[in-house]
């Protein structure tokens, strides 16, 4: 049975040598591409030429050597065990994520008490380096997620994230909090985030933005309750009680997540290699791993820098630290909302004007001088900036089956990491020489807007046109 430019119904048996082999040769040539929307097959993968056919994880068989059955590979979008996944998705980007969106609150402390006498740019790559190794390890744990080897790794970046985050609080010099709040921290982060987001297209298609959303909001809950708590703590207790109560709520938030996070089904015995360069002989597919790497330049600056811009506005301190939690609560409704509008009109769709908006609010940030005007800025971003963080992984997870999601969004993410670990210290750089805002502002809102154009590209590479469901 021959399955090129043909459908494979649910009833058809794989053959042992030709319909799997058929169907994973034709997935070599272009594997990464997102679900055509009026396609009644399957999966409805478009090829290059415009055919649609059947990938692998639609197909039976009965070998074991493929180990690929539809019932088996089709997620199941409801049940308790799937909204489980999510439970523990949400509090794993809680207790990684979350604690990393609080930075602005550091840069801001460590710039006016323990680090007065290093430049901002110099603190900023604390954390930028903590941000980009939240994208790095999935190069690896992808990977190994792949293979089916979840709940070590899981275990051991849990226990390594809350012990970097109690030997923080003994941090006195600058190469100390470089080592142990950028690296160590930023690292565990980066092995738990790789399972906490990938592994829910095991478990969801039909509803996957919805919830990659309420997953990712996880994110803006610990955004909010981190900056709060530091500042709280910090005034009543210090810093190093400060952070050895971070750590504590770290470590109940990472207990749920690895009690429920899992994979679904074996993993597959088709090898595969951890680094699929082929995959970059797709355009489309090229072009988006670099409109996140060039994104992430700017997307954190107005989150990292509005603190002390508001204090330099003449915003008391006891108050600004507040807009750090405001623009992370924000960020929860746009995941939420963001996720169930790309399940409807596709991810990159859903993306793209709210990410523009953001951008015009990062050109618009630097000329906010009174309250109102920062507690606006922060709102609105939060919310534009959280549409595209819930959805940054939804077009590569239709890429394909999710036998290999991993491996595809874990090249994606040491891409974007590049973008993530120079954004905030070019932004300091540039706050350093020309002594002010507008400028940082200015680049951070450009490459904002460049990414946005970026996107697009992305999608009619996709679909051969501007228009369309992507």
């Amino acid at each position: 049975m021959s399955v090129k430019g043909t459908r494979v119904d649910s009833n058809d048996t794989a053959t042992e040598d030709g319909t799997i082999r058929d169907i994973e040769q034709e997935n070599e040539k272009d594997p990464y591409t997102l679900p055509k929307e009026d396609s009644d097959s399957p999966e409805g993968y478009i090829s290059k030429d415009g055919q649609t056919f059947a990938s692998a994880n639609n197909a039976g068989t009965e070998k074991q050597t493929s180990e690929i059955d539809i019932n088996e590979t089709e997620p199941p979008d409801k049940g308790l065990r799937a909204w489980m996944v999510v439970v523990g998705s949400f509090c794993g980007n809680f207790a990684t994520f979350g604690y990393v969106n609080s930075w602005g609150v550091f840069q801001s402390y460590y710039e006016r008490t323990l680090l007065s006498t290093t430049p901002p740019s110099t603190i900023a790559w604390i954390g930028s380096i903590q941000y980009s190794l939240c994208f790095v390890p999935g190069l690896v744990t992808g990977r190994l997620y792949d293979k089916g080897i979840v709940k070590l790794p899981l275990g051991l970046a849990s226990a390594t994230l809350v012990a970097g985050t109690f030997i923080t609080a003994e941090c006195k010099e600058y190469w100390q909090f470089l080592l142990c709040q950028g690296f160590f921290i930023g690292f565990s982060c980066g092995v738990i985030f790789g399972p906490a987001m990938g592994l829910i297209s095991h478990w969801f298609k039909k509803r996957r933005g919805l919830a990659l959303g309420i997953s990712a909001s996880g994110s803006s809950l610990g955004g909010t309750v981190f900056p709060i708590a530091a500042r709280h703590l910090i005034e009543t207790a210090g810093f190093k009680w400060c952070m050895r109560t971070l750590g504590f709520i770290q470590l109940f938030a990472l207990i749920i997540t690895n009690l429920t996070l899992d994979r679904r089904g074996a993993p597959s015995k088709v090898p595969r290699k951890m680094i699929d360069l082929k995959a970059f002989k797709s355009p489309a597919y090229t072009m988006w791993c670099l409109s996140g790497m060039v994104i992430f330049l700017g997307l954190y600056t107005v989150l990292t820098y509005i603190d002390v811009s508001a204090v330099s506005a003449g915003l008391s301190p006891s108050f600004t630290f507040y807009l750090v939690a405001i623009a992370n609560a924000s960020s929860s409704l746009g995941r939420v909302i963001g996720g169930h509008i790309g399940d409807r009109i596709g991810p990159i769709n859903a993306m793209i004007p709210p990410t523009l908006i953001a951008g015009g609010l990062t050109y618009a940030w630097p000329f906010a001088r009174t309250t109102p005007h920062f507690v606006v800025i922060a709102i609105f971003y939060g919310i534009t900036s959280g549409v595209f963080v819930s959805l940054i992984n939804a077009p590569f997870m239709a890429m394909g089956n999710p036998h290999d999601v991993g491996t595809k969004v874990g090249m994606a993410m040491t891409i974007i990491a590049i973008g993530a670990i120079t954004g905030p210290p070019i932004s300091g750089a540039i706050y350093t020489a020309s002594g002010g805002y507008k400028d940082m502002g200015y680049y951070a809102g450009s490459v904002i807007i460049l990414s946005c154009v970026m996107m697009a590209i992305s999608k009619r590479l996709i679909l051969g046109q501007w228009r369309g469901r992507a």
